[in-house]
């Protein structure tokens, strides 16, 4: 087994979420996921197939994140992967409806921060171990980043008052 870092294309002021589903039918249960979420997310979706053709299937209603996605899923290579690239809105609008998505089995990462995907190789094919999302603290909360990070979200409207 060889172990290999892939480095995520991610274009600015853009999210991902990176998971793991397990049927075909995945390309448009989650182009349904989120279409329905949220009317102005653009956003392009790539799967890896793992079995029959083994092909990277693609939907999106954007056509440069849509080939970002594809380009990110022919790096990670890893089967029954997938990578949704959005913008225009958050992960949190969506993440519950993706969830709900029958073929979903796991979230790896929701984000806007660099990704670096790990990935493990054999004979049979790629699989994802984890990620790297962002980077390690830099410190402690203190009592001004407590009042930053409430205001952030009552600026952002996650929460009220």
């Amino acid at each position: 087994m060889d172990l290999h870092l892939v480095d995520l294309e991610l274009p600015p002021e853009s999210n991902l979420i990176l998971g793991q589903s397990h049927f075909i039918k995945t390309v448009e249960d989650l182009y349904e996921a989120m279409i329905g979420a949220s009317a102005q997310i653009q956003f392009g979706l790539a799967f890896c197939e793992a079995s029959g053709p083994c092909l990277i299937r693609a939907a999106g209603n954007d056509e440069t994140l849509q080939n970002v996605a594809i380009k990110n899923a022919g790096a990670i290579a890893a089967g029954h992967s997938f990578i949704i690239l959005m913008q225009h809105g958050f992960p949190i609008s969506v993440l519950n409806a993706i969830k709900q998505c029958p073929e979903v089995c796991r979230i790896y990462c929701a984000t806007a921060n660099p990704v670096q995907v790990v990935i493990a190789a054999s004979e049979q094919g790629r699989g994802i171990l984890g990620v790297i999302d962002g980077f390690a603290p830099r410190g402690i909360e203190g009592p001004a980043d407590v009042r930053d990070r409430q205001q952030l979200l009552r600026q952002i409207g996650y929460k009220l008052g």
